[in-house]
């Protein structure tokens, strides 16, 4: 049986502000089973429950941020516990609790700590990934480090197969490498390579030269350079329980709901 695909709603952001209920319903008439969040946009957990139910959509899982969780992990977890969610993931990290920066293991002491509390609660904490996570410490990237520091029964991953790709790593065989350990698998499409326009793509304005040519973009699922079907197989293998479509910013003269059809689309085309 095929896997059930859920759209990170990070990906039509803009519009679930301007209609959040209508959003939703599109996305399920797109052919998504579940959503992902990244923000509950001024709706209370309880709502949010409801308008789910009413459309038939799972609550997956759920981006925190970092901050919002160290500060008060237990109230934000029972928030989406709540709504449903069986999975929350931390989803970013500012550059000082990055590998290789001062405050790493701080950031792995609290992660700890998080997955505990999540774990209490019946979530799993799922962490994902970027690039940035694949630079060595002491010979091992700093993802694989985090993995190994904190145990299997309260750390899982949510590979996003964008940045894998992005960071020189095969995204599939990285899957496979956390076999049991891949609840949630990231499918994201890209063109170009990696450049200094990346992460003014997701929001932040990390670098300020840009290159004229070949530069990153984002790309609706099936429509860049990503072996999906070798992604895919490598998540059942691995034991994945759903699939999540994000595209951090539209592309190809699309909207950004055009762009999560068309993701959705082109998986339809690969039995899924």
């Amino acid at each position: 049986m095929a896997l059930p695909i859920a759209l990170q709603l990070y990906t039509v952001r803009d519009i679930l502000e301007k209609d959040f209920v209508g959003t939703l319903k599109a996305v399920k008439e797109m052919g998504y089973d579940g959503v992902e969040f990244a923000g509950l946009y001024g709706r209370t957990p309880t709502e949010i429950k409801t308008i789910l139910a009413d459309l038939g959509l799972v609550a997956v899982s759920a981006h925190v941020p970092y901050a919002e969780l160290t500060a008060d992990a237990e109230n934000t977890l029972k928030a989406y516990k709540e709504i449903g969610c069986n999975y929350v993931a931390v989803p970013y990290m500012t550059e000082e609790y990055r590998p290789g920066a001062a405050k790493f293991e701080e950031a792995i002491a609290n992660i700890r700590k998080i997955a505990e509390v999540a774990k209490s609660l019946g979530i799993t904490l799922l962490y994902h990934n970027h690039d940035f996570e694949f630079v060595k410490v002491n010979g091992e990237y700093g993802l694989d480090v985090m993995y190994t520091e904190i145990p299997a029964d309260l750390l899982e991953t949510e590979i996003d197969t964008c940045w894998v790709k992005v960071a020189g790593e095969d995204p599939a065989a990285y899957v496979l490498k956390y076999t049991g350990r891949a609840p949630v698998v990231h499918l994201k499409d890209f063109a170009g390579e990696r450049s200094n326009n990346m992460y003014k793509l997701i929001g932040l304005n990390e670098e300020k030269k840009e290159e004229a040519e070949n530069k990153f973009e984002f790309r609706p699922v099936g429509h860049g350079k990503q072996d999906f079907p070798a992604i895919i197989a490598a998540s059942e293998q691995a034991g994945a329980k759903w699939l999540v479509v994000e595209q951090d910013e539209p592309s190809m003269g699309k909207t950004r709901l055009e762009c999560a059809e068309m993701g959705r689309a082109y998986l339809k085309t690969i039995g899924y």
